[in-house]
């Protein structure tokens, strides 16, 4: 949702007499296609589920046989039955999402089975997919490559954002045979690499922002990057229980980054009637 709101920030569109656009495209993002990839992970994943949360609706039997299946159905063909207001640019968009999301954690594809893949996959489709959306719907064309261009380093940010997340499934994942990042590097070298993925691409953006002629926005986002290195320290002194507490505060960051990124390149283009 906020990436989408970011899209719609960054492509120099008045949001006026487009509100319609602007709240379909929200609910799109969030409460259909992101809570579709959430039901088909919480029904590929209720073994694993099993072991690290047990409690959780399909585990713990309060969501009883395949309901958790035709609940992942019914949102995937309400998610699309919305995206066709979208345009062509947000069905097709929609479509991508949901094959990522479907591909991520259903067989025989379950692209959660390798960290590498699977994170660069949820990556895309929570930040680059729907900011290149958001502005691709508001603009009704093709976004500029500028926009491009910080939706593909957001993304790739995220992929450390996904490895985090990781941190919390470390035991089920091994007994399941699922390659996460910290089942295959370890815990302390899946940190390092996550802060390490998350860091550089703000570096560039802030370096892309000042080289658009754009000082202060490229400064407010160094600013909010030093403020996730010093919170980066403190999550590599004990990685596992510090996860949730960084996603929590750093992560708040980088998102804020990104809508700050959103406003810099709306500055630059023209605004479009």
């Amino acid at each position: 949702m906020w990436a989408y709101a970011c899209g719609v920030v960054s492509s120099g569109v008045p949001i006026e007499g487009r509100w319609l656009l602007v709240f379909a495209g929200v609910l799109l993002a969030g409460p259909l296609i992101c809570a579709t990839s959430q039901a088909v992970n919480d029904w590929y994943d209720r073994d694993v589920d099993a072991i690290n949360e047990p409690n959780r609706p399909i585990p713990s039997g309060r969501l009883p046989g395949r309901w958790g299946f035709y609940i992942a159905l019914g949102w995937t063909a309400l998610s699309l039955l919305v995206a066709t207001g979208l345009g062509p640019w947000g069905l097709g968009a929609a479509v991508i999402g949901l094959a990522l999301a479907w591909a991520y954690s259903a067989p025989p594809i379950r692209l959660k089975r390798n960290g590498w893949w699977g994170n660069a996959a949820v990556g895309a489709c929570y930040e680059g997919l729907p900011w290149f959306t958001g502005a691709a719907v508001m603009a009704a064309a093709q976004p500029d490559w500028r926009i491009l261009v910080l939706a593909v380093l957001y993304s790739i940010g995220a992929h450390g954002i996904m490895t985090l997340n990781d941190f919390k499934s470390v035991e089920g994942d091994q007994r399941m045979g699922i390659g996460s990042l910290p089942v295959r590097l370890g815990i302390d070298n899946a940190v390092r690499f996550a802060c390490v993925v998350m860091g550089v691409p703000q570096i560039v953006v802030v370096v892309m922002l000042a080289a658009w002629g754009r000082p202060i926005h490229a400064l407010v986002v160094l600013l909010l990057l030093g403020a996730q290195f010093l919170l980066m320290v403190r999550l590599l002194e004990n990685p596992r229980e510090r996860a949730p507490w960084y996603n929590a505060t750093g992560t708040s960051l980088y998102v804020i980054g990104m809508l700050v990124g959103a406003f810099a390149l709306r500055g630059i283009f023209p605004e479009v009637p």
